[in-house]
Protein backbone atom coordinates (compact mmCIF):
# COMPACT_ATOMS: atom_id res chain seq x y z
CA UNK A 1 0.00 0.00 0.00
CA UNK A 2 1.30 3.43 -0.70
CA UNK A 3 2.53 5.44 2.65
CA UNK A 4 0.34 8.28 3.47
CA UNK A 5 3.44 9.85 4.41
CA UNK A 6 4.94 9.98 1.14
CA UNK A 7 1.64 10.91 -0.18
CA UNK A 8 1.82 14.10 2.08
CA UNK A 9 5.57 14.64 1.49
CA UNK A 10 4.50 14.76 -2.29
CA UNK A 11 1.91 17.69 -1.69
CA UNK A 12 4.69 19.43 0.18
CA UNK A 13 6.53 19.32 -3.34
CA UNK A 14 3.55 20.28 -5.78
CA UNK A 15 2.33 22.42 -4.23
CA UNK A 16 4.07 25.73 -4.87
CA UNK A 17 3.16 28.86 -3.03
CA UNK A 18 0.44 31.04 -4.27
CA UNK A 19 -1.20 27.65 -5.82
CA UNK A 20 -4.31 28.27 -3.31
CA UNK A 21 -6.42 31.12 -2.90
CA UNK A 22 -7.87 30.68 1.00
CA UNK A 23 -5.94 27.73 2.52
CA UNK A 24 -2.20 27.19 3.93
CA UNK A 25 -0.32 24.58 3.01
CA UNK A 26 -0.20 23.15 6.36
CA UNK A 27 -4.22 23.29 6.31
CA UNK A 28 -4.13 21.46 3.47
CA UNK A 29 -2.11 19.06 5.14
CA UNK A 30 -3.89 18.79 7.97
CA UNK A 31 -6.91 18.12 6.40
CA UNK A 32 -5.58 15.15 4.01
CA UNK A 33 -4.02 13.66 7.20
CA UNK A 34 -7.84 14.06 8.77
CA UNK A 35 -8.80 12.35 5.29
CA UNK A 36 -6.59 9.49 6.34
CA UNK A 37 -7.91 8.83 9.80
CA UNK A 38 -11.18 8.91 8.80
CA UNK A 39 -10.40 6.10 6.07
CA UNK A 40 -7.70 4.28 8.78
CA UNK A 41 -11.35 4.80 10.97
CA UNK A 42 -13.68 3.65 8.46
CA UNK A 43 -15.50 6.14 8.34
CA UNK A 44 -15.85 7.17 4.35
CA UNK A 45 -18.14 9.53 4.66
CA UNK A 46 -15.85 11.80 6.94
CA UNK A 47 -13.31 11.00 4.46
CA UNK A 48 -15.48 12.11 1.50
CA UNK A 49 -16.48 15.17 3.38
CA UNK A 50 -12.64 16.74 3.80
CA UNK A 51 -12.03 15.68 0.08
CA UNK A 52 -14.86 18.31 -0.69
CA UNK A 53 -13.67 20.61 1.68
CA UNK A 54 -10.89 21.13 -0.64
CA UNK A 55 -12.08 21.17 -3.76
CA UNK A 56 -12.17 24.16 -5.36
CA UNK A 57 -9.15 25.39 -2.68
CA UNK A 58 -6.39 23.77 -3.99
CA UNK A 59 -5.80 23.17 -8.03
CA UNK A 60 -7.80 19.52 -8.97
CA UNK A 61 -4.89 17.77 -10.21
CA UNK A 62 -2.37 17.58 -7.68
CA UNK A 63 -1.41 13.94 -6.98
CA UNK A 64 -1.60 13.75 -3.26
CA UNK A 65 -5.61 14.93 -3.92
CA UNK A 66 -6.07 12.31 -6.82
CA UNK A 67 -4.81 9.53 -4.28
CA UNK A 68 -7.01 10.31 -1.49
CA UNK A 69 -10.20 10.80 -4.07
CA UNK A 70 -9.05 7.26 -5.94
CA UNK A 71 -8.97 5.46 -2.45
CA UNK A 72 -12.27 6.99 -1.30
CA UNK A 73 -13.73 6.32 -4.88
CA UNK A 74 -12.29 2.66 -4.61
CA UNK A 75 -14.54 1.92 -0.81
CA UNK A 76 -17.00 3.23 -2.45
CA UNK A 77 -17.56 0.94 -5.27
CA UNK A 78 -16.75 3.55 -7.65
CA UNK A 79 -14.32 0.86 -9.59
CA UNK A 80 -13.77 2.55 -13.23
CA UNK A 81 -13.45 6.51 -10.80
CA UNK A 82 -10.66 5.06 -8.41
CA UNK A 83 -9.13 3.59 -11.40
CA UNK A 84 -8.45 7.47 -13.01
CA UNK A 85 -7.96 8.49 -10.20
CA UNK A 86 -5.04 6.31 -8.91
CA UNK A 87 -3.45 6.69 -12.24
CA UNK A 88 -3.07 9.95 -11.93
CA UNK A 89 -1.97 10.30 -8.89
CA UNK A 90 1.10 8.35 -10.54
CA UNK A 91 0.34 5.33 -7.91
CA UNK A 92 2.45 2.15 -8.49
CA UNK A 93 0.28 -1.43 -10.58
CA UNK A 94 2.06 -3.60 -8.54
CA UNK A 95 0.58 -6.24 -5.97
CA UNK A 96 -0.91 -5.08 -3.09
CA UNK A 97 -1.77 -1.64 -4.01
CA UNK A 98 -4.65 0.56 -4.40
CA UNK A 99 -4.39 1.08 -8.40
CA UNK A 100 -3.84 -3.09 -8.58
CA UNK A 101 -6.50 -3.77 -6.19
CA UNK A 102 -8.60 -1.00 -8.24
CA UNK A 103 -7.74 -2.75 -11.63
CA UNK A 104 -8.68 -6.17 -10.46
CA UNK A 105 -11.46 -5.11 -8.37
CA UNK A 106 -13.34 -3.41 -11.41
CA UNK A 107 -12.27 -6.52 -13.89
CA UNK A 108 -14.05 -9.24 -11.74
CA UNK A 109 -17.75 -7.62 -10.76
CA UNK A 110 -17.55 -5.72 -13.85
CA UNK A 111 -20.13 -7.79 -15.45
CA UNK A 112 -21.71 -8.92 -11.90
CA UNK A 113 -25.64 -9.07 -11.21
CA UNK A 114 -26.94 -6.43 -8.31
CA UNK A 115 -29.51 -7.08 -5.78
CA UNK A 116 -30.99 -4.84 -2.85
CA UNK A 117 -32.66 -4.41 -0.02
CA UNK A 118 -33.11 -1.95 2.41
CA UNK A 119 -29.38 -1.97 3.79
CA UNK A 120 -27.37 -3.76 1.30
CA UNK A 121 -26.58 -3.78 -1.79
CA UNK A 122 -25.05 -7.73 -3.30
CA UNK A 123 -23.35 -7.84 -6.48
CA UNK A 124 -23.31 -11.63 -7.80
CA UNK A 125 -21.95 -13.47 -10.92
CA UNK A 126 -24.47 -13.72 -13.35
CA UNK A 127 -25.55 -17.36 -13.40
CA UNK A 128 -26.74 -20.13 -10.21
CA UNK A 129 -25.04 -17.73 -8.01
CA UNK A 130 -28.67 -16.01 -8.44
CA UNK A 131 -30.02 -18.86 -6.24
CA UNK A 132 -28.29 -16.84 -3.75
CA UNK A 133 -29.56 -13.79 -3.23
CA UNK A 134 -33.49 -13.75 -1.56
CA UNK A 135 -31.63 -16.14 1.63
CA UNK A 136 -28.31 -13.76 1.27
CA UNK A 137 -30.49 -10.59 1.67
CA UNK A 138 -33.01 -12.42 4.30
CA UNK A 139 -29.89 -13.30 6.49
CA UNK A 140 -28.27 -9.52 6.07
CA UNK A 141 -31.30 -8.12 7.21
CA UNK A 142 -31.84 -10.23 10.13
CA UNK A 143 -27.74 -10.01 11.38
CA UNK A 144 -28.89 -6.01 11.02
CA UNK A 145 -31.51 -5.89 13.24
CA UNK A 146 -29.90 -8.21 15.59
CA UNK A 147 -27.14 -5.96 16.26
CA UNK A 148 -28.90 -2.98 15.88
CA UNK A 149 -30.24 -4.31 18.81
CA UNK A 150 -27.59 -5.75 20.57
CA UNK A 151 -25.15 -3.21 19.94
CA UNK A 152 -27.11 0.06 19.24
CA UNK A 153 -25.24 1.07 16.31
CA UNK A 154 -26.36 0.33 12.53
CA UNK A 155 -23.91 1.55 9.55
CA UNK A 156 -24.78 4.33 7.60
CA UNK A 157 -25.93 3.88 4.07
CA UNK A 158 -26.21 0.72 2.40
CA UNK A 159 -23.23 -1.89 2.86
CA UNK A 160 -21.79 -3.25 -0.21
CA UNK A 161 -21.55 -7.10 -0.27
CA UNK A 162 -19.93 -8.88 -3.20
CA UNK A 163 -19.41 -12.25 -4.40
CA UNK A 164 -16.38 -13.77 -6.40
CA UNK A 165 -15.97 -16.83 -7.79
CA UNK A 166 -13.56 -18.31 -6.78
CA UNK A 167 -10.61 -18.09 -4.18
CA UNK A 168 -8.09 -16.34 -6.79
CA UNK A 169 -10.30 -13.89 -7.48
CA UNK A 170 -10.84 -13.67 -3.52
CA UNK A 171 -6.51 -13.23 -3.47
CA UNK A 172 -7.31 -10.25 -6.52
CA UNK A 173 -9.49 -8.15 -4.45
CA UNK A 174 -8.07 -8.57 -1.01
CA UNK A 175 -4.58 -8.11 0.21
CA UNK A 176 -4.04 -11.99 0.76
CA UNK A 177 -2.47 -13.85 -1.64
CA UNK A 178 -3.56 -17.21 -3.19
CA UNK A 179 -1.42 -19.35 -1.34
CA UNK A 180 -2.19 -17.67 1.92
CA UNK A 181 -6.09 -18.13 0.92
CA UNK A 182 -5.39 -21.84 -0.05
CA UNK A 183 -3.21 -22.58 3.85
CA UNK A 184 -5.51 -20.68 5.74
CA UNK A 185 -8.92 -21.86 4.32
CA UNK A 186 -9.86 -17.98 4.35
CA UNK A 187 -13.24 -17.89 2.44
CA UNK A 188 -14.24 -14.17 3.16
CA UNK A 189 -13.21 -10.88 4.03
CA UNK A 190 -14.72 -7.83 5.43
CA UNK A 191 -11.92 -4.76 4.21
CA UNK A 192 -12.38 -1.76 2.33
CA UNK A 193 -15.48 -1.05 3.53
CA UNK A 194 -17.52 -3.82 2.04
CA UNK A 195 -17.62 -7.61 2.63
CA UNK A 196 -15.97 -10.10 0.19
CA UNK A 197 -17.54 -13.54 0.43
CA UNK A 198 -16.54 -16.40 -2.03
CA UNK A 199 -19.35 -18.33 -3.73
CA UNK A 200 -20.07 -21.69 -2.22
CA UNK A 201 -19.62 -23.11 -5.89
CA UNK A 202 -15.69 -23.19 -5.06
CA UNK A 203 -15.98 -25.38 -2.24
CA UNK A 204 -15.81 -29.21 -2.81
CA UNK A 205 -18.23 -29.89 0.58
CA UNK A 206 -19.59 -26.55 0.84
CA UNK A 207 -19.55 -24.54 3.98
CA UNK A 208 -21.83 -22.51 6.19
CA UNK A 209 -22.19 -19.22 3.73
CA UNK A 210 -24.99 -17.71 5.64
CA UNK A 211 -23.22 -17.74 9.17
CA UNK A 212 -20.65 -16.28 7.01
CA UNK A 213 -21.94 -12.90 5.25
CA UNK A 214 -23.44 -12.62 9.39
CA UNK A 215 -19.42 -13.33 10.60
CA UNK A 216 -18.31 -10.51 8.29
CA UNK A 217 -20.90 -7.38 9.34
CA UNK A 218 -20.40 -8.25 12.35
CA UNK A 219 -16.72 -7.26 11.89
CA UNK A 220 -17.88 -4.41 9.41
CA UNK A 221 -20.00 -2.99 12.48
CA UNK A 222 -17.15 -3.20 14.93
CA UNK A 223 -14.85 -1.67 12.64
CA UNK A 224 -17.09 1.28 12.11
CA UNK A 225 -18.54 1.72 15.79
CA UNK A 226 -15.52 1.39 17.20
CA UNK A 227 -13.66 3.85 14.47
CA UNK A 228 -11.27 0.60 13.75
CA UNK A 229 -9.65 0.42 16.80
CA UNK A 230 -10.75 -3.29 18.64
CA UNK A 231 -7.77 -5.56 18.79
CA UNK A 232 -8.05 -9.30 16.29
CA UNK A 233 -8.55 -11.04 19.67
CA UNK A 234 -11.75 -9.20 20.64
CA UNK A 235 -13.02 -8.73 16.44
CA UNK A 236 -12.97 -12.54 16.39
CA UNK A 237 -14.19 -13.14 19.54
CA UNK A 238 -17.44 -11.28 19.14
CA UNK A 239 -17.28 -11.92 15.22
CA UNK A 240 -17.63 -15.94 15.99
CA UNK A 241 -19.88 -15.37 19.12
CA UNK A 242 -22.76 -13.29 17.34
CA UNK A 243 -22.82 -14.53 13.74
CA UNK A 244 -25.79 -17.05 14.96
CA UNK A 245 -27.99 -13.96 15.52
CA UNK A 246 -29.45 -13.65 12.26
CA UNK A 247 -31.32 -16.78 12.91
CA UNK A 248 -31.84 -16.97 16.97
CA UNK A 249 -29.40 -16.76 19.83
CA UNK A 250 -25.83 -15.76 20.01
CA UNK A 251 -23.46 -18.29 21.06
CA UNK A 252 -24.30 -20.94 18.65
CA UNK A 253 -21.29 -21.32 16.83
CA UNK A 254 -18.98 -23.68 18.69
CA UNK A 255 -18.65 -26.43 16.54
CA UNK A 256 -18.22 -30.03 18.66
CA UNK A 257 -15.10 -30.54 16.94
CA UNK A 258 -13.48 -27.06 18.15
CA UNK A 259 -14.87 -27.46 21.91
CA UNK A 260 -13.37 -31.05 22.06
CA UNK A 261 -9.42 -29.58 20.66
CA UNK A 262 -10.09 -26.88 23.45
CA UNK A 263 -10.97 -29.63 26.10
CA UNK A 264 -7.80 -31.46 25.28
CA UNK A 265 -5.57 -27.69 25.54
CA UNK A 266 -6.98 -26.69 28.62
CA UNK A 267 -6.23 -30.62 30.26
CA UNK A 268 -2.58 -30.25 29.09
CA UNK A 269 -2.79 -26.64 30.12
CA UNK A 270 -1.54 -25.18 26.59
CA UNK A 271 -3.96 -22.36 25.85
CA UNK A 272 -2.77 -19.33 24.02
CA UNK A 273 -2.43 -16.35 26.24
CA UNK A 274 -4.39 -13.51 25.10
CA UNK A 275 -1.11 -11.15 24.80
CA UNK A 276 0.01 -13.52 22.55
CA UNK A 277 -2.52 -13.23 19.63
CA UNK A 278 -1.28 -10.13 18.42
CA UNK A 279 -0.59 -8.91 15.65
CA UNK A 280 -3.25 -11.65 14.56
CA UNK A 281 -4.30 -15.24 14.90
CA UNK A 282 -3.47 -16.13 11.96
CA UNK A 283 0.22 -15.30 12.74
CA UNK A 284 0.40 -18.18 15.61
CA UNK A 285 3.00 -21.16 14.82
CA UNK A 286 0.27 -23.67 13.90
CA UNK A 287 -3.72 -24.28 12.78
CA UNK A 288 -4.04 -26.08 15.72
CA UNK A 289 -2.88 -22.65 18.26
CA UNK A 290 -5.02 -20.59 15.65
CA UNK A 291 -8.13 -23.01 16.06
CA UNK A 292 -7.47 -22.85 20.00
CA UNK A 293 -6.96 -18.79 20.09
CA UNK A 294 -10.30 -18.62 18.42
CA UNK A 295 -11.88 -20.99 20.93
CA UNK A 296 -10.32 -19.13 23.66
CA UNK A 297 -11.70 -15.53 22.74
CA UNK A 298 -15.35 -17.19 22.13
CA UNK A 299 -16.08 -18.22 25.17
CA UNK A 300 -14.18 -14.94 26.43
CA UNK A 301 -16.96 -12.76 24.62
CA UNK A 302 -19.77 -15.79 26.17
CA UNK A 303 -18.54 -14.84 29.74
CA UNK A 304 -18.82 -11.29 29.18
CA UNK A 305 -22.57 -11.62 27.67
CA UNK A 306 -23.28 -14.59 30.48
CA UNK A 307 -22.24 -11.57 32.98
CA UNK A 308 -23.16 -8.34 31.62
CA UNK A 309 -25.41 -9.29 28.48
CA UNK A 310 -25.39 -7.12 25.47
CA UNK A 311 -24.51 -3.95 27.37
CA UNK A 312 -21.37 -5.50 28.28
CA UNK A 313 -20.70 -6.02 24.91
CA UNK A 314 -21.54 -2.43 23.67
CA UNK A 315 -19.28 -0.97 26.65
CA UNK A 316 -15.91 -2.98 25.39
CA UNK A 317 -16.20 -1.56 21.89
CA UNK A 318 -17.36 1.93 23.05
CA UNK A 319 -14.63 1.69 25.81
CA UNK A 320 -11.87 1.24 22.65
CA UNK A 321 -13.04 3.73 20.48
CA UNK A 322 -13.17 6.02 23.65
CA UNK A 323 -9.19 5.49 23.58
CA UNK A 324 -8.69 2.65 26.32
CA UNK A 325 -6.25 -0.10 25.65
CA UNK A 326 -8.03 -3.65 25.27
CA UNK A 327 -7.51 -4.76 29.27
CA UNK A 328 -9.24 -1.83 30.70
CA UNK A 329 -12.14 -1.55 27.98
CA UNK A 330 -12.77 -5.15 29.51
CA UNK A 331 -11.92 -4.16 33.02
CA UNK A 332 -14.40 -0.85 32.63
CA UNK A 333 -17.45 -3.44 30.81
CA UNK A 334 -16.72 -6.18 33.75
CA UNK A 335 -16.05 -4.33 36.70
CA UNK A 336 -13.46 -6.60 37.14
CA UNK A 337 -9.56 -6.35 37.27
CA UNK A 338 -7.69 -7.74 33.82
CA UNK A 339 -6.21 -10.48 35.82
CA UNK A 340 -9.64 -11.48 37.84
CA UNK A 341 -11.12 -11.28 34.37
CA UNK A 342 -8.59 -13.98 33.18
CA UNK A 343 -9.17 -16.24 36.09
CA UNK A 344 -13.20 -16.01 36.24
CA UNK A 345 -12.73 -16.34 31.72
CA UNK A 346 -10.44 -19.85 32.31
CA UNK A 347 -13.11 -21.03 34.84
CA UNK A 348 -15.64 -20.39 32.53
CA UNK A 349 -13.73 -22.54 30.41
CA UNK A 350 -13.28 -25.10 32.17
CA UNK A 351 -17.30 -25.65 33.00
CA UNK A 352 -17.89 -26.47 29.50
CA UNK A 353 -18.95 -29.83 28.17
CA UNK A 354 -16.30 -31.13 26.58
CA UNK A 355 -16.13 -34.03 24.24
CA UNK A 356 -14.50 -37.31 25.29
CA UNK A 357 -12.44 -37.58 22.40
CA UNK A 358 -11.31 -35.33 19.83
CA UNK A 359 -13.39 -35.39 16.37
CA UNK A 360 -12.08 -34.81 12.28
CA UNK A 361 -10.98 -31.14 12.16
CA UNK A 362 -13.54 -29.00 10.54
CA UNK A 363 -11.47 -27.64 6.83
CA UNK A 364 -12.28 -26.16 3.77
CA UNK A 365 -11.19 -28.21 0.57
CA UNK A 366 -11.56 -25.69 -2.61
CA UNK A 367 -12.77 -27.64 -5.55
CA UNK A 368 -9.64 -27.33 -7.49
CA UNK A 369 -7.89 -29.36 -4.67
CA UNK A 370 -10.51 -31.87 -3.93
CA UNK A 371 -10.73 -35.31 -4.98
CA UNK A 372 -12.61 -35.73 -8.47
CA UNK A 373 -15.52 -38.02 -7.66
CA UNK A 374 -15.95 -41.24 -9.41
CA UNK A 375 -18.31 -40.64 -12.10
CA UNK A 376 -19.20 -44.16 -12.51
CA UNK A 377 -20.97 -43.74 -8.87
CA UNK A 378 -24.30 -42.07 -9.02
CA UNK A 379 -27.76 -42.13 -7.77
CA UNK A 380 -27.33 -44.29 -4.74
CA UNK A 381 -24.36 -42.54 -3.19
CA UNK A 382 -21.83 -44.99 -3.31
CA UNK A 383 -17.92 -44.34 -2.41
CA UNK A 384 -15.21 -46.19 -1.45
CA UNK A 385 -13.14 -42.90 -0.51
CA UNK A 386 -15.79 -41.54 1.92
CA UNK A 387 -14.11 -43.47 4.41
CA UNK A 388 -10.74 -42.22 4.23
CA UNK A 389 -11.55 -40.16 7.63
CA UNK A 390 -11.68 -42.87 9.60
CA UNK A 391 -8.85 -43.66 11.76
CA UNK A 392 -9.93 -46.68 13.79
CA UNK A 393 -9.03 -49.38 10.99
CA UNK A 394 -11.84 -51.72 12.33
CA UNK A 395 -14.45 -49.16 12.01
CA UNK A 396 -13.32 -48.71 8.67
CA UNK A 397 -12.93 -52.10 7.37
CA UNK A 398 -16.70 -52.73 8.54
CA UNK A 399 -17.34 -49.35 6.85
CA UNK A 400 -15.53 -50.42 3.48
CA UNK A 401 -17.23 -53.95 3.84
CA UNK A 402 -20.92 -52.33 4.01
CA UNK A 403 -20.22 -50.11 0.82
CA UNK A 404 -19.13 -53.37 -1.32
CA UNK A 405 -22.40 -55.16 0.06
CA UNK A 406 -24.13 -51.46 -0.83
CA UNK A 407 -22.49 -51.72 -4.00
CA UNK A 408 -23.84 -55.19 -4.77
CA UNK A 409 -27.69 -54.40 -3.82
CA UNK A 410 -27.16 -57.04 -0.68
CA UNK A 411 -28.93 -53.72 1.53
CA UNK A 412 -29.31 -56.08 4.59
CA UNK A 413 -26.15 -57.00 4.40
CA UNK A 414 -24.39 -53.48 4.56
CA UNK A 415 -26.74 -52.67 7.24
CA UNK A 416 -25.38 -55.00 9.28
CA UNK A 417 -21.71 -53.93 8.44
CA UNK A 418 -22.56 -50.29 8.63
CA UNK A 419 -23.89 -50.74 12.62
CA UNK A 420 -20.89 -52.88 13.12
CA UNK A 421 -18.54 -49.39 12.46
CA UNK A 422 -21.04 -47.58 13.64
CA UNK A 423 -21.15 -49.42 17.05
CA UNK A 424 -17.67 -49.01 17.13
CA UNK A 425 -16.95 -45.11 16.18
CA UNK A 426 -20.78 -43.89 17.39
CA UNK A 427 -21.18 -40.11 16.02
CA UNK A 428 -17.68 -39.10 15.51
CA UNK A 429 -17.80 -39.50 11.48
CA UNK A 430 -20.54 -37.74 8.90
CA UNK A 431 -19.17 -40.95 6.51
CA UNK A 432 -20.12 -43.43 8.46
CA UNK A 433 -23.24 -41.77 10.09
CA UNK A 434 -24.68 -41.27 6.66
CA UNK A 435 -24.16 -44.55 4.91
CA UNK A 436 -25.69 -46.40 7.39
CA UNK A 437 -28.92 -44.15 7.52
CA UNK A 438 -28.98 -44.27 3.85
CA UNK A 439 -29.14 -48.25 4.26
CA UNK A 440 -31.71 -48.10 7.00
CA UNK A 441 -33.67 -45.78 4.30
CA UNK A 442 -33.75 -48.53 1.83
CA UNK A 443 -35.25 -51.10 4.13
CA UNK A 444 -37.52 -48.72 5.35
CA UNK A 445 -36.33 -48.80 8.80
CA UNK A 446 -37.17 -44.76 9.09
CA UNK A 447 -37.02 -44.81 12.42
CA UNK A 448 -33.39 -46.00 13.00
CA UNK A 449 -31.97 -44.09 10.39
CA UNK A 450 -33.77 -40.62 12.11
CA UNK A 451 -31.87 -41.76 15.04
CA UNK A 452 -28.56 -42.20 13.58
CA UNK A 453 -28.93 -38.88 11.59
CA UNK A 454 -29.92 -37.03 14.51
CA UNK A 455 -27.16 -37.74 16.46
CA UNK A 456 -24.85 -37.33 13.79
CA UNK A 457 -26.10 -33.53 13.86
CA UNK A 458 -25.82 -33.61 17.31
CA UNK A 459 -21.57 -34.04 16.39
CA UNK A 460 -21.81 -32.53 13.35
CA UNK A 461 -24.31 -29.68 13.15
CA UNK A 462 -25.49 -28.06 9.81
CA UNK A 463 -23.89 -30.76 7.74
CA UNK A 464 -25.76 -30.70 4.46
CA UNK A 465 -26.10 -34.62 3.82
CA UNK A 466 -27.12 -35.02 7.09
CA UNK A 467 -29.86 -32.75 7.11
CA UNK A 468 -30.95 -33.74 3.02
CA UNK A 469 -30.71 -37.38 4.64
CA UNK A 470 -33.06 -35.93 7.29
CA UNK A 471 -35.37 -34.33 5.30
CA UNK A 472 -36.54 -37.13 2.96
CA UNK A 473 -37.62 -39.18 5.76
CA UNK A 474 -39.47 -36.01 7.40
CA UNK A 475 -41.09 -35.28 3.84
CA UNK A 476 -41.81 -38.69 3.06
CA UNK A 477 -43.72 -38.71 6.38
CA UNK A 478 -45.49 -35.39 5.55
CA UNK A 479 -44.34 -33.59 8.41
CA UNK A 480 -43.94 -30.96 6.39
CA UNK A 481 -42.84 -27.88 9.07
CA UNK A 482 -39.57 -30.34 10.09
CA UNK A 483 -38.87 -31.11 6.32
CA UNK A 484 -38.70 -27.42 6.16
CA UNK A 485 -36.34 -26.91 9.11
CA UNK A 486 -34.10 -29.69 7.85
CA UNK A 487 -33.85 -28.48 3.62
CA UNK A 488 -33.29 -24.82 4.99
CA UNK A 489 -30.46 -26.18 7.04
CA UNK A 490 -28.69 -28.44 3.99
CA UNK A 491 -29.59 -24.77 1.86
CA UNK A 492 -26.95 -22.82 4.53
CA UNK A 493 -24.55 -24.76 3.90
CA UNK A 494 -24.80 -26.27 -0.17
CA UNK A 495 -27.52 -23.51 -1.81
CA UNK A 496 -26.92 -25.48 -4.93
CA UNK A 497 -28.12 -28.99 -4.79
CA UNK A 498 -31.58 -28.95 -6.63
CA UNK A 499 -33.20 -31.16 -4.31
CA UNK A 500 -33.47 -29.01 -1.45
CA UNK A 501 -35.02 -26.32 -3.59
CA UNK A 502 -37.46 -28.79 -5.28
CA UNK A 503 -37.98 -29.96 -1.54
CA UNK A 504 -38.91 -26.79 -0.60
CA UNK A 505 -41.22 -26.04 -3.95
CA UNK A 506 -43.49 -28.93 -2.15
CA UNK A 507 -42.99 -28.08 1.22
CA UNK A 508 -43.88 -24.42 0.90
CA UNK A 509 -46.97 -25.63 -1.45
CA UNK A 510 -48.14 -28.18 1.14
CA UNK A 511 -47.73 -24.91 3.42
CA UNK A 512 -49.78 -22.49 1.98
CA UNK A 513 -46.40 -20.62 1.23
CA UNK A 514 -47.29 -18.98 -1.83
CA UNK A 515 -44.39 -16.39 -2.50
CA UNK A 516 -41.56 -19.03 -1.15
CA UNK A 517 -42.88 -21.38 -3.82
CA UNK A 518 -42.16 -19.11 -5.86
CA UNK A 519 -38.52 -18.35 -4.90
CA UNK A 520 -38.00 -22.00 -4.92
CA UNK A 521 -39.21 -22.91 -8.13
CA UNK A 522 -37.09 -20.21 -9.49
CA UNK A 523 -34.21 -21.72 -8.03
CA UNK A 524 -35.43 -25.29 -9.04
CA UNK A 525 -35.11 -24.22 -13.07
CA UNK A 526 -32.07 -22.24 -12.29
CA UNK A 527 -29.89 -25.39 -11.37
CA UNK A 528 -32.02 -28.36 -13.19
CA UNK A 529 -32.48 -26.37 -16.43
CA UNK A 530 -35.95 -27.24 -16.28
CA UNK A 531 -38.82 -24.60 -17.16
CA UNK A 532 -40.55 -23.22 -14.70
CA UNK A 533 -43.88 -24.82 -15.68
CA UNK A 534 -42.34 -28.41 -14.97
CA UNK A 535 -40.53 -27.65 -11.57
CA UNK A 536 -43.62 -28.96 -9.50
CA UNK A 537 -44.20 -31.93 -11.38
CA UNK A 538 -41.08 -33.16 -11.04
CA UNK A 539 -40.91 -31.76 -7.25
CA UNK A 540 -43.85 -33.91 -6.80
CA UNK A 541 -42.90 -37.13 -8.90
CA UNK A 542 -39.20 -37.04 -8.00
CA UNK A 543 -40.52 -36.61 -4.31
CA UNK A 544 -43.54 -38.23 -3.70
CA UNK A 545 -41.97 -42.14 -4.44
CA UNK A 546 -40.07 -44.32 -1.77
CA UNK A 547 -37.21 -43.62 -4.09
CA UNK A 548 -37.09 -40.71 -2.19
CA UNK A 549 -35.80 -41.94 0.79
CA UNK A 550 -32.32 -42.95 -0.87
CA UNK A 551 -32.29 -40.26 -3.81
CA UNK A 552 -33.28 -42.24 -6.71
CA UNK A 553 -35.95 -40.23 -7.99
CA UNK A 554 -36.12 -38.71 -11.61
CA UNK A 555 -34.33 -36.04 -11.27
CA UNK A 556 -32.93 -34.59 -15.00
CA UNK A 557 -29.96 -36.82 -15.35
CA UNK A 558 -27.15 -33.55 -15.36
CA UNK A 559 -27.96 -33.07 -11.88
CA UNK A 560 -28.25 -36.71 -10.55
CA UNK A 561 -24.70 -36.47 -8.90
CA UNK A 562 -25.56 -33.22 -7.30
CA UNK A 563 -28.98 -34.11 -5.95
CA UNK A 564 -28.08 -37.66 -4.90
CA UNK A 565 -24.99 -36.56 -3.10
CA UNK A 566 -25.07 -33.75 -1.05
CA UNK A 567 -21.38 -32.42 -0.19
CA UNK A 568 -20.67 -32.64 3.80
CA UNK A 569 -20.48 -29.07 5.32
CA UNK A 570 -16.86 -27.33 6.26
CA UNK A 571 -16.31 -24.40 8.15
CA UNK A 572 -14.28 -21.63 7.00
CA UNK A 573 -11.91 -19.22 8.32
CA UNK A 574 -12.33 -15.23 8.02
CA UNK A 575 -10.57 -12.79 8.11
CA UNK A 576 -10.76 -9.77 11.15
CA UNK A 577 -12.28 -5.98 9.66
CA UNK A 578 -8.87 -4.56 10.00
CA UNK A 579 -6.17 -3.67 7.47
Amino acid sequence: MTSPARVLLALALVLAPGAWADLSKTEVKERLARTETALDGWDVAAARQELQSLEGQVPGDIEPLKYYQGRVAFEEGQYPQAVELLEAARIEDKPGSYLRLAKDTRGIVKDHAQAESEHFVFYYPKGKDEVLVPYALETLESIHRALAADLGYSPPGKVRVEVVNNARELSKVSTLTYQQIQTTGTIAICKFNKLMVTSPKAVARGYDWQDTLAHEYIHLVVSKMSHNTVPIWLHEGLAKYLESRWRGKPGLAMTPSTLALLGRRVKQDKLIPFEKMHPSIAMLPTAEDAATAFAEVYFAIDYVYTTRGTQGLRDIILGLRDGKTDKKAVEGATALSFPQFEKNWLAHVKQQPFPQELLPPEEVVLKENAQKPDEKKKGREISFGDFAEVSEVPARKFAHLGELMRERNRTRAAAEEYAKAHKLVGDKYESVSNKYALALLELKRLDEAERVLRGSLRMHPGSPSTNVHLGRILLHRKDYPKAKQAYLEALAADPFDPEIHLALTRIHGSLGETALVARAKTASAKLTGLKPEDVERVARDFLSEDAQLVGEGNMPAEQEDAAGKPPAAAAPKRTDGGP
